[in-house]
């Protein structure tokens, strides 16, 4: 079935060839006189690659089969990361390709929705943000609280990221998955 590029918002996923894009950003622009152009800011599902494409507002596109289904992480094994699902408690394996950049956010028991389009797993969709506890980090510095100093400290999943001074080993924080920055102290 075919899209018209007007229907195609962030969070969309339209089929191009072979390959299964989700729309990032999703920006219409229309000038003085003719039609208007659609903008948009891809990412290809199988390769991790981000690109900007251009339609003007007619075009249409195909539609893409894809679900999203939960998924729990169990744990990894080499290469393979190991998942179940937890209506039927059916276990499968994902490669560590199809994964990507994400492994490093994953922990055992998290809770994922696993991108899927004609029974082949194509990603993976992470919660916004996760907690995880500092086992590292640098002693906090007196005298540093006028502005916002940060220090590094490396986290339960071997994860490296900037945090306040005032936070010491042991403490959990929130992490924002979308770009692995510190959102903030959790109690």
């Amino acid at each position: 079935m075919a899209l018209n590029v007007t229907e195609l918002r962030n969070g969309t996923f339209y089929k191009e060839g072979n390959n299964i894009l989700l729309v990032l950003i999703y920006e219409h622009v229309k000038t003085g006189r003719g039609s208007g152009n659609i903008k948009l800011k891809v990412r290809n599902i199988k390769t991790g690659a981000v690109i900007e494409k251009s339609f003007i507002t007619g075009a249409r596109v195909d539609e893409a089969n894809v679900e999203k289904k939960k998924a729990q992480f169990l744990y990894r094994e080499g290469d393979t990361f190991n998942l179940m699902d937890p209506i039927s408690f059916e276990q499968f394996s994902v490669s560590s390709q199809v994964i990507g950049d994400q492994a490093k956010y994953l922990k055992d028991g998290l809770e994922v929705l696993l991108i899927v389009s004609d029974g082949e797993a194509l990603g993976l969709e992470l919660p916004m943000s996760l907690v995880y506890a500092i086992s590292e980090t640098g002693p906090g510095e007196k005298g540093n609280t006028v502005s916002n100093v940060f220090k590094e400290a490396v986290l339960d999943n071997d994860l490296v990221v900037k945090v306040p001074m005032f936070m010491r080993v042991g403490e959990k924080v929130k992490v924002d998955t979308r770009t692995g920055e510190y959102v903030e102290r959790v109690k």
